[in-house]
Protein backbone atom coordinates (compact mmCIF):
# COMPACT_ATOMS: atom_id res chain seq x y z
CA UNK A 1 0.00 0.00 0.00
CA UNK A 2 3.74 4.86 -0.97
CA UNK A 3 6.65 5.66 0.63
CA UNK A 4 6.31 8.68 2.87
CA UNK A 5 9.04 10.69 3.78
CA UNK A 6 11.71 9.33 6.53
CA UNK A 7 9.80 10.97 9.00
CA UNK A 8 6.74 9.20 8.17
CA UNK A 9 4.62 12.07 6.61
CA UNK A 10 2.41 14.47 8.53
CA UNK A 11 -0.65 13.73 10.62
CA UNK A 12 -4.26 14.30 8.52
CA UNK A 13 -5.25 16.64 11.63
CA UNK A 14 -2.08 18.70 11.44
CA UNK A 15 -2.68 19.43 7.87
CA UNK A 16 -5.31 22.04 7.61
CA UNK A 17 -3.63 24.23 5.49
CA UNK A 18 -3.89 22.58 2.56
CA UNK A 19 -6.31 22.68 0.27
CA UNK A 20 -6.53 19.80 -1.82
CA UNK A 21 -7.56 17.69 0.70
CA UNK A 22 -11.32 19.64 1.19
CA UNK A 23 -11.10 19.45 -3.41
CA UNK A 24 -14.08 16.24 -2.54
CA UNK A 25 -15.94 17.03 0.53
CA UNK A 26 -17.67 13.73 0.51
CA UNK A 27 -14.56 12.46 1.39
CA UNK A 28 -13.51 14.16 4.14
CA UNK A 29 -10.13 13.10 5.55
CA UNK A 30 -9.62 10.77 8.85
CA UNK A 31 -9.51 12.51 12.13
CA UNK A 32 -5.99 11.24 13.32
CA UNK A 33 -6.55 13.03 16.39
CA UNK A 34 -9.84 11.21 17.61
CA UNK A 35 -8.47 7.90 15.76
CA UNK A 36 -5.49 7.92 18.75
CA UNK A 37 -8.15 8.81 21.30
CA UNK A 38 -10.40 6.11 20.52
CA UNK A 39 -7.92 3.17 19.77
CA UNK A 40 -4.34 3.75 21.43
CA UNK A 41 -5.14 3.72 25.43
CA UNK A 42 -3.82 1.54 28.16
CA UNK A 43 -3.74 -1.93 27.53
CA UNK A 44 -5.08 -1.68 23.38
CA UNK A 45 -3.32 -3.48 21.48
CA UNK A 46 -2.93 -0.45 19.05
CA UNK A 47 0.10 1.58 20.58
CA UNK A 48 0.36 4.34 17.33
CA UNK A 49 -1.12 5.63 14.97
CA UNK A 50 -0.09 7.48 11.99
CA UNK A 51 -1.83 9.02 8.85
CA UNK A 52 -0.21 10.25 5.95
CA UNK A 53 -1.47 12.03 2.83
CA UNK A 54 0.04 9.71 0.27
CA UNK A 55 2.58 7.03 0.25
CA UNK A 56 3.44 3.83 -2.09
CA UNK A 57 3.06 0.88 -0.32
CA UNK A 58 2.03 1.36 3.80
CA UNK A 59 3.61 -2.42 4.02
CA UNK A 60 6.65 -1.38 3.13
CA UNK A 61 6.88 1.85 5.21
CA UNK A 62 6.26 0.07 8.13
CA UNK A 63 7.80 -2.92 7.82
CA UNK A 64 11.22 -0.63 6.83
CA UNK A 65 10.56 1.37 9.96
CA UNK A 66 13.62 1.70 12.32
CA UNK A 67 11.19 2.46 15.24
CA UNK A 68 9.14 -0.29 14.21
CA UNK A 69 6.97 -1.70 17.33
CA UNK A 70 4.35 -4.27 18.01
CA UNK A 71 0.77 -2.41 17.45
CA UNK A 72 1.79 0.36 15.14
CA UNK A 73 -1.00 1.41 12.83
CA UNK A 74 -0.14 3.41 9.30
CA UNK A 75 -2.75 4.90 7.06
CA UNK A 76 -2.42 6.20 3.98
CA UNK A 77 -5.27 8.91 2.72
CA UNK A 78 -3.87 7.73 -0.97
CA UNK A 79 -1.47 4.62 -2.06
CA UNK A 80 0.42 5.03 -5.27
CA UNK A 81 1.81 1.65 -5.15
CA UNK A 82 -0.38 -0.39 -3.64
CA UNK A 83 0.39 -4.21 -3.42
CA UNK A 84 -1.59 -7.68 -3.39
CA UNK A 85 -0.53 -11.19 -3.29
CA UNK A 86 2.66 -11.89 -5.79
CA UNK A 87 2.95 -7.72 -6.77
CA UNK A 88 -0.22 -7.55 -7.96
CA UNK A 89 -1.08 -3.56 -7.83
CA UNK A 90 -3.74 -2.13 -5.91
CA UNK A 91 -4.65 1.54 -6.72
CA UNK A 92 -7.76 4.13 -5.78
CA UNK A 93 -8.76 7.69 -5.58
CA UNK A 94 -7.47 9.32 -2.63
CA UNK A 95 -9.89 9.15 0.36
CA UNK A 96 -11.88 6.86 -1.43
CA UNK A 97 -10.96 3.84 1.02
CA UNK A 98 -8.99 2.71 3.92
CA UNK A 99 -5.85 1.30 2.84
CA UNK A 100 -3.31 1.28 6.12
CA UNK A 101 -0.96 -1.65 7.98
CA UNK A 102 -0.04 -2.99 11.08
CA UNK A 103 2.27 -4.40 12.98
CA UNK A 104 1.95 -7.42 14.61
CA UNK A 105 4.27 -9.53 17.11
CA UNK A 106 2.80 -12.48 17.91
CA UNK A 107 5.81 -13.52 20.16
CA UNK A 108 6.34 -16.80 21.50
CA UNK A 109 2.87 -17.49 22.50
CA UNK A 110 2.41 -18.26 19.28
CA UNK A 111 4.00 -21.07 17.29
CA UNK A 112 5.85 -19.53 13.50
CA UNK A 113 3.95 -22.16 11.75
CA UNK A 114 0.83 -20.79 12.85
CA UNK A 115 1.29 -17.46 11.75
CA UNK A 116 0.08 -18.27 8.08
CA UNK A 117 -3.66 -18.03 10.20
CA UNK A 118 -3.09 -14.06 10.66
CA UNK A 119 -4.31 -13.14 6.90
CA UNK A 120 -7.25 -15.34 6.98
CA UNK A 121 -7.61 -13.68 10.70
CA UNK A 122 -7.34 -10.50 9.01
CA UNK A 123 -10.20 -10.95 6.73
CA UNK A 124 -12.63 -12.44 9.37
CA UNK A 125 -12.01 -9.24 11.09
CA UNK A 126 -12.60 -6.68 8.53
CA UNK A 127 -15.83 -8.65 7.47
CA UNK A 128 -17.21 -8.79 11.00
CA UNK A 129 -16.14 -4.94 11.36
CA UNK A 130 -18.03 -3.91 8.91
CA UNK A 131 -21.04 -5.92 9.36
CA UNK A 132 -21.52 -4.06 12.36
CA UNK A 133 -20.21 -0.26 11.29
CA UNK A 134 -21.68 -0.47 7.72
CA UNK A 135 -24.48 -3.09 7.44
CA UNK A 136 -22.22 -4.61 4.89
CA UNK A 137 -22.45 -8.67 4.14
CA UNK A 138 -18.71 -9.09 3.50
CA UNK A 139 -17.52 -12.46 1.57
CA UNK A 140 -13.96 -14.12 1.89
CA UNK A 141 -12.49 -15.54 -1.15
CA UNK A 142 -9.69 -17.56 -0.19
CA UNK A 143 -6.86 -16.95 0.96
CA UNK A 144 -7.04 -12.58 1.01
CA UNK A 145 -9.97 -11.18 -1.19
CA UNK A 146 -13.08 -9.45 0.56
CA UNK A 147 -16.20 -9.65 -2.12
CA UNK A 148 -19.15 -7.65 -1.64
CA UNK A 149 -22.62 -8.14 -3.82
CA UNK A 150 -23.29 -5.17 -6.21
CA UNK A 151 -26.37 -5.83 -8.20
CA UNK A 152 -26.54 -9.73 -7.48
CA UNK A 153 -22.76 -10.29 -8.54
CA UNK A 154 -20.13 -10.59 -6.35
CA UNK A 155 -17.39 -8.38 -6.95
CA UNK A 156 -14.25 -7.95 -5.03
CA UNK A 157 -13.98 -4.55 -2.79
CA UNK A 158 -10.79 -5.25 -0.79
CA UNK A 159 -7.61 -7.10 -0.17
CA UNK A 160 -5.23 -8.63 2.37
CA UNK A 161 -1.23 -8.74 2.44
CA UNK A 162 0.49 -10.42 5.13
CA UNK A 163 4.37 -9.90 4.83
CA UNK A 164 7.34 -10.97 7.73
CA UNK A 165 9.48 -8.51 9.18
CA UNK A 166 12.40 -9.92 11.26
CA UNK A 167 9.74 -11.52 14.49
CA UNK A 168 7.26 -9.61 13.24
CA UNK A 169 4.05 -9.76 10.65
CA UNK A 170 3.14 -6.28 8.90
CA UNK A 171 -0.74 -6.82 8.04
CA UNK A 172 -1.64 -4.19 5.01
CA UNK A 173 -5.48 -4.07 4.03
CA UNK A 174 -7.00 -2.40 1.66
CA UNK A 175 -10.71 -1.65 0.95
CA UNK A 176 -12.82 0.23 -1.67
CA UNK A 177 -15.27 2.25 0.72
CA UNK A 178 -16.66 5.10 -1.60
CA UNK A 179 -15.79 4.25 -4.99
CA UNK A 180 -18.67 5.24 -7.67
CA UNK A 181 -19.08 3.06 -10.93
CA UNK A 182 -17.26 5.30 -13.05
CA UNK A 183 -14.20 5.07 -10.74
CA UNK A 184 -13.69 1.14 -10.64
CA UNK A 185 -10.63 0.31 -12.13
CA UNK A 186 -12.07 -3.00 -13.55
CA UNK A 187 -15.91 -3.88 -14.31
CA UNK A 188 -15.57 -6.76 -11.31
CA UNK A 189 -13.88 -4.38 -8.49
CA UNK A 190 -16.67 -3.22 -5.61
CA UNK A 191 -17.34 -0.95 -3.05
CA UNK A 192 -18.80 -0.29 0.30
CA UNK A 193 -21.08 2.38 -1.81
CA UNK A 194 -22.18 0.10 -4.19
CA UNK A 195 -23.13 -2.61 -1.80
CA UNK A 196 -25.24 -0.55 -0.28
CA UNK A 197 -23.62 0.43 3.08
CA UNK A 198 -25.52 2.36 5.55
CA UNK A 199 -22.14 4.75 5.89
CA UNK A 200 -18.98 5.34 4.24
CA UNK A 201 -18.38 7.38 6.55
CA UNK A 202 -14.23 5.80 7.11
CA UNK A 203 -13.40 7.26 10.40
CA UNK A 204 -15.92 4.84 12.21
CA UNK A 205 -15.33 1.94 9.78
CA UNK A 206 -11.65 1.88 10.72
CA UNK A 207 -12.34 2.35 14.66
CA UNK A 208 -14.90 -0.91 13.81
CA UNK A 209 -12.25 -3.11 11.55
CA UNK A 210 -9.32 -2.53 14.21
CA UNK A 211 -11.47 -3.11 17.43
CA UNK A 212 -12.32 -6.40 15.85
CA UNK A 213 -8.88 -6.87 14.53
CA UNK A 214 -7.85 -6.83 17.72
CA UNK A 215 -10.49 -9.19 19.57
CA UNK A 216 -9.77 -12.01 16.60
CA UNK A 217 -6.07 -11.39 17.09
CA UNK A 218 -6.24 -11.34 21.43
CA UNK A 219 -8.03 -14.43 21.01
CA UNK A 220 -5.98 -16.20 18.53
CA UNK A 221 -3.27 -15.12 20.50
CA UNK A 222 -4.81 -16.76 24.15
CA UNK A 223 -5.35 -20.08 22.27
CA UNK A 224 -1.41 -20.26 21.12
CA UNK A 225 -2.81 -19.74 17.46
CA UNK A 226 -4.80 -22.02 17.78
CA UNK A 227 -7.54 -22.20 14.97
CA UNK A 228 -10.20 -24.42 16.31
CA UNK A 229 -9.70 -23.32 20.02
CA UNK A 230 -9.90 -19.71 19.32
CA UNK A 231 -12.95 -20.50 16.56
CA UNK A 232 -11.58 -18.54 13.68
CA UNK A 233 -10.87 -21.75 11.89
CA UNK A 234 -15.11 -22.17 11.82
CA UNK A 235 -15.84 -18.89 11.42
CA UNK A 236 -13.69 -18.27 8.39
CA UNK A 237 -15.46 -21.40 7.01
CA UNK A 238 -18.74 -19.75 7.76
CA UNK A 239 -17.74 -16.87 5.77
CA UNK A 240 -15.85 -18.03 3.05
CA UNK A 241 -17.41 -17.86 -0.36
CA UNK A 242 -14.67 -20.23 -2.06
CA UNK A 243 -16.30 -23.05 -0.10
CA UNK A 244 -18.90 -25.94 -2.09
CA UNK A 245 -17.64 -24.25 -5.29
CA UNK A 246 -15.75 -25.70 -7.99
CA UNK A 247 -12.32 -24.17 -8.31
CA UNK A 248 -9.15 -24.36 -10.47
CA UNK A 249 -5.85 -23.62 -8.56
CA UNK A 250 -3.51 -22.36 -11.11
CA UNK A 251 -0.05 -23.56 -9.77
CA UNK A 252 3.46 -22.40 -10.61
CA UNK A 253 4.79 -23.99 -13.58
CA UNK A 254 1.60 -23.89 -15.26
CA UNK A 255 0.14 -27.13 -13.65
CA UNK A 256 -3.04 -26.83 -12.06
CA UNK A 257 -5.74 -28.24 -9.72
CA UNK A 258 -9.44 -28.82 -10.48
CA UNK A 259 -12.49 -30.12 -8.54
CA UNK A 260 -14.58 -29.17 -5.57
CA UNK A 261 -13.14 -26.55 -2.72
CA UNK A 262 -13.97 -28.35 0.79
CA UNK A 263 -12.69 -27.18 3.78
CA UNK A 264 -9.90 -25.14 5.12
CA UNK A 265 -7.94 -27.24 7.06
CA UNK A 266 -6.14 -26.71 10.39
CA UNK A 267 -2.98 -24.84 8.35
CA UNK A 268 -5.49 -22.65 6.42
CA UNK A 269 -5.10 -24.83 3.33
CA UNK A 270 -7.10 -25.12 1.06
CA UNK A 271 -8.49 -28.57 0.31
CA UNK A 272 -9.84 -29.17 -3.07
CA UNK A 273 -11.40 -32.64 -3.96
CA UNK A 274 -11.03 -34.01 -7.56
CA UNK A 275 -13.24 -36.38 -9.56
CA UNK A 276 -10.65 -39.27 -8.84
CA UNK A 277 -11.87 -38.63 -4.87
CA UNK A 278 -8.49 -37.07 -3.85
CA UNK A 279 -8.71 -34.67 -1.51
CA UNK A 280 -5.19 -31.72 -2.48
CA UNK A 281 -4.79 -29.35 0.37
CA UNK A 282 -3.18 -26.14 -1.62
CA UNK A 283 -1.55 -23.16 0.41
CA UNK A 284 -1.58 -19.64 -0.17
CA UNK A 285 1.72 -19.76 -1.07
CA UNK A 286 1.13 -22.84 -3.83
CA UNK A 287 -1.39 -20.97 -5.82
CA UNK A 288 -1.07 -18.28 -8.27
CA UNK A 289 -4.56 -17.87 -9.12
CA UNK A 290 -7.47 -19.46 -7.81
CA UNK A 291 -10.45 -19.26 -10.26
CA UNK A 292 -14.14 -20.58 -10.68
CA UNK A 293 -14.37 -23.80 -12.57
CA UNK A 294 -17.45 -24.63 -14.79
Amino acid sequence: MTTPDPSHGSDKGDASGSAGRWSDLDRPPLDVTALRRALVRPGSLWTSIDVVEATGSTNSDLAGRADGRAGAVLVAEEQTAGRGRLERTWSAPARSGLFFSVRLEPGDEVPVERWGWLPLLAGVAVATGLARAAGVDTGLKWPNDLLVTVDGEERKAGGILAERAGDAVVLGIGLNVSLRADELPVPAAGSLALAGAKSTDRDPLLRAVLRSLEQWYGDWRAAGGDPAESRLQETYAAGCVTLGRPVRAELPGGSSLTGEALAIDGDGRLVIGTSAGVKEPVSAGDVVHLRAAE
